[in-house]
Formats: structure tokens, sequence, C-alpha cells
């Protein structure tokens, strides 16, 4: 019965990281994508971005009803516990993620729309390529439980935090230089924070899986080097 009841769990198990790969994949795909429309100015496959979101919804709805179905059959201790609330945390990440992906795709008509400066641009794309290494690299991490990756990825995010502080204050001057431009740098001043964001989460990911490997909390919060001031949220009608 014992052998019957640990095969159980472990099928249990197996089947929450099955669905935390496949949300993992979809969300860098959605990020991807998203920026890619965004540079190509592709309102086909920004359209695509957010009719994806649904998938991961509902695979971050799998996770936490079979997360929740296990601890309730199961009462797992310890670092088995710690394997199931650190699942439910990261496929929360991933599909904040996700929307964060969407909500680039959904300002791609807007920017569409306006003339845009390539250069900050291309520096957008260069933002989001490394969010996207960092998440890339966070979910090998989550893979491996690689504890000590854990923490030279969280420290990484500084560089994200560094370049969105840097595209920040351009798009600034490039509004005040020029009023035609306001329109379009907002959107991409929208879009670079929803990146450095990505970012965050991909973070908020290597800290839950060192406290799954450890069982500790990391010391102390990241100092953020973003220095730039808070903006407000996105208005419904583009970021809904």
């Amino acid at each position: 019965m014992e052998t019957h009841i640990v095969s159980s769990y472990d099928e249990e198990l197996k089947f929450i990281l099955r669905r935390i790969s496949e949300m993992g994949g979809q969300a860098e795909r959605m990020v991807e994508q998203a920026v890619s429309a965004l540079i190509r100015s592709d309102w086909g496959l920004a359209q695509s971005v957010v009719a994806d979101d649904i998938l991961l919804d509902t695979l971050q709805r799998e996770v936490d009803e079979r997360a929740v179905m296990t601890i309730g059959k199961r009462q797992p201790m310890a670092h088995d516990l710690r394997e199931i609330v650190g699942a439910i945390r990261i496929s929360s990440d991933l599909e904040r993620i996700g929307d964060l992906g969407k909500n680039i795709a959904k300002r791609v008509i807007a920017v569409t729309d306006h003339k845009q400066p390539v250069q900050l641009v291309r520096g957008i794309e260069h933002m989001s390529e490394l969010a996207l290494a960092q998440l890339k690299n966070v979910l090998d991490v989550y893979a491996t439980r690689d504890d000590v990756r854990a923490l030279e990825i969280r420290a990484q995010d500084a560089e994200i935090d560094a370049l969105y502080t840097s595209l920040f204050r351009e798009l600034l001057t490039y509004m005040m230089e020029d009023p035609r431009n306001i329109t379009a740098c907002t959107h991409l001043l929208f879009s670079a924070k929803n990146i450095e964001r990505i970012g965050d989460h991909a973070t908020n990911i290597a800290e839950t899986v060192y406290y799954i490997k450890t069982g500790k909390q990391m010391e102390a919060e990241r100092p953020k080097s973003d220095a730039t001031p808070s903006i407000a949220a996105p208005t419904p009608s583009v970021n809904g």
C-alpha cells in the first residue's frame, strides 16, 4: 500500500511539473512573438499572441487544481510540500509573464500608426533578448533545482533594470523634442516596462527555486536598479 501511495504521489507531481514546463515554453513564445510583432509592426502576429493567452490561463488552472488536490490527499511535508507550493508560485509568475507579453502585443496596432524611433525600438528588442535569456535560464534552473545558479540569475536582473532606465530617459527626450512622438513613445514606454516586469517575474522564479531546494528564503531583497519614476497602469482599452 505504501508503495502505491508513493507511486501515485510521484505521478501527481510529474503531472504538475509537465504543466509547468508547458507553461514556460508557452510564456517564452508569447513574449518572443509579441516583441517580434512590435518590431515588425505585424498586427496578425500580435493578434495570435493575444489569442494564445487563454492556453496559459488554462494550464495555470490545471496546476493550481492538481496542486491543491495533491496537498489535500497526500498532506506532503518538508521538501515535498515546498515542491508543490513552489509550483503554484511559479505557475502564477509564468501566467503573469504571458499577460505581459499579451499587453505588448495589444500595443502593436497603436505603435504601427505612428513613426517609431528606430534606435529605441532596437533598444526594446535588446532588452527583450535579455529578459528571454533570463527566463530560459531560470526555467533550466527549475528543471535542475540548481540553487547556486538561481542566485546568479537573480543578480542578472540588474542589467535589465539599467537598460529600462536608459530607455525611459531616451523616450522622454523624444517626447519633449517633438509632441508628435508622444503617442508612439508612450506605447513603447509601456512595452519596455512590461519587459522589465518579465525580468522581475523570472527573478521571482529564481527565488522560488532557491526556496524549494534549500527550504530558505533568499537573505535580502535584491536592490532595484530601476531609477525611473513609477508609471501608471496601462489603460483597460489597451491592456485589458
